[in-house]
């Protein structure tokens, strides 16, 4: 991958002051809050002093220019440095911000947040999150670019950057997606890896020996190595970088010294998640030439910068403006397209109106409702994109027509992504941060454990992930309670802003595809059955449609006047149904809620809450197999759960669902002896 352009070079002692302006504004900074990481941005100061003021391109008046270089901070926890950079580099940030540092509202907190502060591509502080993310970044590039570039228009030309410490790469889903990014040599990926060997405990080498080169290189990538503190070999290296292009992404092994202007407390674990303290910071500022009297020092010869990289920043906009403009002259469909990506645009929701209907007469499990939903919709959505850890053929996420993305084919939108589930999950919140796109990702419910770090992360960022999860209860049979979820279902609605949809038909399940993709301001979970399922006959009177899915929970079939409320979700909507006809049987009148998801559930009005589960039936109930206290704040204290309070165990599916009492003779049973009570 080549630049368009080449960036001006800086003089060198204009370089040396960006960084001695970020080195005292992060300590000053973390000094303020008495709380934060001094450590890694006086470190990096000299190379990403290089990085953004030659190498970089950004708008600062237009954060989310489309055509920009990607820069992630994975190493979260030094976000003093991504502070200062903003600010000093002309974006929306000012000192007043920078003494603001981790406090109440403010615009810096103490990890970086996307959405909150201009210019901050993701949330990171997790360690390894942020070199995950970037991969995504990059994959949803390489697509773009194979989709859009055209000759001899390159619509396309960015990096996607990431900065790195020794915590991020020691994070087991540093290997996941750094082992992916090689395989699938995304050259449009440079890391700039801070080898300081310092971590909160002390020297790296307490826990981590490894051969960092030599691991990287295994895994299909360039690295290249220098001096963090020595502006010739930072330039070197960087023009290697983006200037000998090579096939696979780049690894750079920056050698820093950690708090680098510290004369007490540098290169040591003290520099690392600490302030230095009121004196350090004055020695230090001694040291390093800052006036001691003055903090958050800026030099005089540095603060025109902010102006002249916000005009540097729309040139490269307006030049790129030009581009788009000779394009859509040539390709003015594909114009057409590109721009309803990037902003978003991605579907006519006149699709939904089409979605397939599934019969009555054929029991189908939900996970080959949801691939079949997706083998319509797949090539109506330009941009939906997804994959699955190694579990395409039970997870049903690949429709057949769908082509694989890989190194030959940057066409394709299908991603395998290996036996990686958190990797994946990093990977499916950066292709929806880079936008232009729907991810989904698709393992077994078990497997969301491995994954809830960037699930979480997700629900924080807002991002319209989808995630298809199927196998989702002791339905899934003989491969036994290792793999049978338990406590997923109530530890996945915890999670704020995590939408949870649980279908218990067919029809349903692509009613819950609708709610997914409408769905972007968050991420959605769909709970899918391997076991299949009866398809209700919603033409018979009194059987509600499954369009009500939207309000996350409807009165299915009721009796008049009902004495007894059962409601449940997924696969055990219908051990309702049965429990129900056995009630019947006795005279008890019974309502029949289905419950898919309650996060939608509770976003609807409170009359529309207290139609579905009115005060005035005693006796409520609730059914899943799944571990039972989450249920108690719809049926209250006084109601009923049938569900699961241990693990699983290794049995069909219908054996299972019978020794652990799951059934339409035990909820009766459980009822009548209220009734009788």
């Amino acid at each position: 991958m080549e630049r368009i352009e080449q960036i001006e070079r800086l003089d060198p002692e204009l370089l040396e002051k960006i960084a001695l302006a970020i080195r005292g504004l992060s300590m000053d900074a973390v000094q303020f809050a008495n709380s934060g990481h001094p450590g890694l941005p006086m470190g990096m100061a000299d190379v990403m002093s290089v990085l953004w003021a030659e190498y970089l391109r950004f708008n600062p008046s237009n954060p989310k220019w489309f055509n920009r270089d990607r820069f992630v901070l994975s190493a979260g926890h030094g976000s003093m440095l991504l502070y200062s950079l903003l600010y000093l580099f002309g974006f929306d940030l000012h000192i007043d911000d920078l003494m603001q540092f981790r406090k109440w509202g403010s615009r810096t907190p103490g990890h970086p947040e996307h959405l909150l502060t201009p210019g901050v591509e993701t949330t990171t502080g997790p360690l390894g999150q942020g070199l995950g993310n970037a991969v995504g970044m990059a994959i949803a590039s390489k697509m773009l670019q194979a989709e859009f570039n055209k000759d001899p228009y390159t619509v396309l030309d960015h990096y996607i950057w990431v900065l790195a410490s020794d915590g991020d790469l020691e994070e087991g889903v540093s290997h996941e997606v750094a082992s992916l990014a090689g395989h699938l040599q995304l050259d449009n990926l440079i890391v700039l890896y801070d080898s300081n060997r310092i971590t909160i405990d002390g020297p790296t080498d307490l826990s981590f020996s490894e051969d960092v080169q030599g691991r990287f290189e295994s895994y299909g990538w360039r690295v290249l190595e220098a001096d963090g503190h020595s502006i010739d070999e930072i330039r070197e290296v960087l023009d290697t970088a983006v200037g000998e292009p090579s096939p696979t992404p780049t690894l750079i092994l920056f050698h820093t010294i950690i708090g680098h202007g510290s004369p007490r407390k540098a290169g040591t674990a003290k520099a690392h998640g600490e302030p230095l303290g009121e004196e350090e910071v004055r020695l230090a500022k001694r040291y390093l030439g800052i006036p001691e009297d003055e903090n958050f020092y800026v030099p005089e010869e540095v603060k025109p910068l902010r102006e002249q990289y916000r005009q540097r920043g729309q040139e490269l906009e307006e030049r790129w403006n030009r581009i788009l403009k000779s394009y859509l002259e040539r390709y003015p469909r594909l114009y057409r397209e590109f721009m309803k990506r990037i902003e978003g645009k991605l579907f006519d929701k006149g699709i939904f109106g089409h979605l397939p209907e599934f019969s009555p007469e054929v029991p189908l499990s939900t996970r080959e409702a949801s691939g079949q939903v997706l083998s319509f919709l797949w090539d109506k959505i330009n941009g939906l994109v997804g994959g699955s850890a190694d579990l395409t053929p039970s997870n049903k996420t690949k429709p057949a027509d769908m082509p694989v993305f890989n190194a030959e084919n940057r066409k394709g939108r299908y991603i395998h992504f290996g036996v990686r589930e958190h990797g994946m999950g990093t990977i499916l919140n950066g292709i929806q941060l880079y936008g232009g796109f729907i991810p989904y990702g698709g393992t077994f419910l078990v497997f969301s454990d491995y994954m809830r770090p960037a699930i979480r992360l997700a629900a924080l960022m807002k991002l319209g992930v989808i995630y298809v999860f199927t196998h989702d209860s002791i339905g899934l049979g003989e491969d036994g309670p290792t793999h049978q979820p338990v406590e997923h279902l109530p530890s996945l609605r915890y999670i704020p802003n995590l939408t949870v949809i649980r279908p218990m038909d067919a029809n349903e399940a692509a009613v819950a595809w609708k709610m997914a993709l409408l769905r972007r301001d968050g991420p959605t979970v769909l709970a899918l059955t391997r076991q299949k399922l009866p398809v209700l006959n919603r033409t018979t009177q009194g059987i509600a449609q499954a369009s009500l899915l939207e309000h996350g929970a409807y009165v299915l079939v009721e009796d008049d006047q009902p004495q007894v409320l059962l409601m449940a979700s997924g696969s055990e909507v219908h051990v309702a149904l049965k429990a129900k006809a056995l009630l019947n049987q006795q005279n008890v009148r019974v309502r029949v809620v289905s419950f898919p998801c309650a996060e939608l559930f509770d976003q609807q009005d409170p009359a529309y809450r207290e139609s579905v589960l009115p005060a005035n039936i005693p006796i409520k109930v609730a059914i899943e197999a799944a571990y039972p206290d989450y249920w108690y704040k719809y049926v209250g204290q006084d109601g009923i759960i049938v569900g699961m309070d241990r693990f699983g165990a290794s049995a069909s599916g219908s054996v299972l669902f019978e020794k652990f009492r799951i059934t339409p003779q035990h909820v009766y049973q459980k009822v009548m002896e209220r009734l009788q009570s």
